[in-house]
């Protein structure tokens, strides 16, 4: 690691087409400014940290609430179950007297 003590306005390249600047320092914070290409990622550390942590922990997996859809899915399929082995109620389709028939 390159470590170089810098002054606000100072500058320091970094290739041909990167250039940090130091606009501010004050107690234990520094300022910077950063000119790149727009193809040139720039992160910083503690964002890219949390963010892949919260990925983790959402792509681990709860068997608890996995067991909970697994038993509301068998209840959902009992239930169906049961319904379709039910006879159903059948209504009576009224008859139409029948024009063409003589009275």
């Amino acid at each position: 690691m390159l470590v170089l003590t810098r002054k606000p306005g100072e500058k320091i390249l970094i290739g041909d087409d990167i250039v940090i600047t130091v606009l501010d320092a004050r107690g234990d914070s520094v300022r910077i400014g950063i000119d790149a290409p727009r193809g040139v990622k720039i992160q910083r550390d503690e964002v890219v940290r949390a963010v892949s942590e919260a990925n983790l922990a959402a792509s681990q997996i709860d068997t608890a609430a996995e067991d909970r859809i697994k038993r509301s899915l068998e209840v959902l399929a009992a239930l169906q179950s049961a319904q379709s082995s039910q006879p159903q109620p059948q209504t009576a389709t009224p008859r139409l007297p029948n024009p063409t028939a003589e009275a």
